[in-house]
């Protein structure tokens, strides 16, 4: 869906003034946890260690999360928290800036074969109303997507998490992600983008938040076709995502997103993925990931802000 900005667009407190999106994403959990423990190698079945895990403690989450979000989100227009680590810290010590709108992950991450997320849930520890009141202007719910799952959950949850924010007043946010079939073999994740945008993409969410096709690679004409088949898929304002995308590669993958209808970006990695573990996290936050903050932000200004 090619977005026109109308004024009276539910989702304008997510915008900037160009009617682009420029959002940051700091609501990882384990897999921020083991960005921290070096992306340790997993063991011979896929998983991480335990003990590689526990020796990064959640104050160190919580630390970097308060901090990116203090520095970054001046230059953002909005920004993804999760309840698990740095939501209430962030509200308390209104860490947001106040040009910034606050999200909240509703999302219950589920590990297990190997993976930090191999599904998810709607966290029913959250009222919707009640962070509303501390801030929130929106939610946000991953999906799996898998092949060989029963579409109709996914439908089912997606369906319910639309109707509880449309009650709190909260713009509903999804996320599909496309995961391996449980039953193995080969498969075809770009297709699998697609086809979840295909189903996921009419139920009424406000802002479809999606994989970059082709995880940014491919030629511009490619890359551009590719995106251009999710945009015909969703019938609501769109943007992407950064997870499997090189950091470095990320602007241009926004830049075509953006010209074949997309929106704008909700990211995090290719923003602070490189200031993890540095000596000086605060530095590090300044004068590395303000820089690639700005020039997404320029990205989606001039492209979205031309239509």
């Amino acid at each position: 869906m090619t977005d026109a900005t109308p004024t009276t667009d539910v989702t304008r407190p997510l915008r900037r003034e160009s009617g682009a999106f420029a959002m940051l994403a700091v609501d990882q959990r384990e897999a921020m946890r083991l960005m921290f423990a070096g992306d340790a190698s997993p063991a011979a079945d896929g998983s991480v260690p335990a003990d590689v895990l526990a020796a990064v403690p959640d104050s160190v989450l919580t630390d970097f999360k308060l901090k990116a979000t203090r520095i970054l989100t001046p230059y953002a227009s909005a920004v993804l928290l999760d309840r698990q680590f740095v939501w209430d810290a962030a509200m308390d010590q209104r860490a947001v800036a106040s040009t910034c709108s606050a999200i909240i992950a509703a999302d219950q991450f589920v590990p297990g074969n190997g993976e930090v997320v191999t599904d998810q849930v709607i966290d029913e520890s959250i009222d919707y109303e009640a962070v509303k009141a501390q801030g929130a202007v929106a939610a946000k719910l991953l999906v799996i997507y898998r092949e060989d799952e029963p579409a109709q959950k996914r439908i089912d949850m997606v369906e319910d998490f639309v109707s509880r924010c449309k009650a709190a007043g909260l713009i509903s946010i999804i996320e599909p992600v496309c995961k391996a079939p449980r039953r193995g073999g080969e498969w075809d994740w770009n297709a699998g983008v697609l086809a979840a945008a295909q189903e996921l993409g009419d139920l009424g969410a406000d802002l479809y938040k999606a994989e970059v096709p082709l995880k940014g690679g491919g030629t511009d004409e490619e890359l551009l076709a590719a995106c251009a088949a999710l945009d015909a898929a969703i019938s609501s304002p769109w943007v992407v995502l950064s997870s499997g995308v090189a950091a470095d590669d990320f602007p241009r993958a926004v830049e075509i997103a953006c010209k074949a209808g997309a929106s704008g970006f909700l990211a995090g990695r290719a923003v602070w993925r490189a200031c993890i573990g540095a000596s000086d996290v605060e530095t590090a936050l300044e004068t590395d990931a303000v820089p690639r903050l700005q020039r997404l932000v320029d990205v989606v200004d001039r492209v979205v802000g031309s239509r």
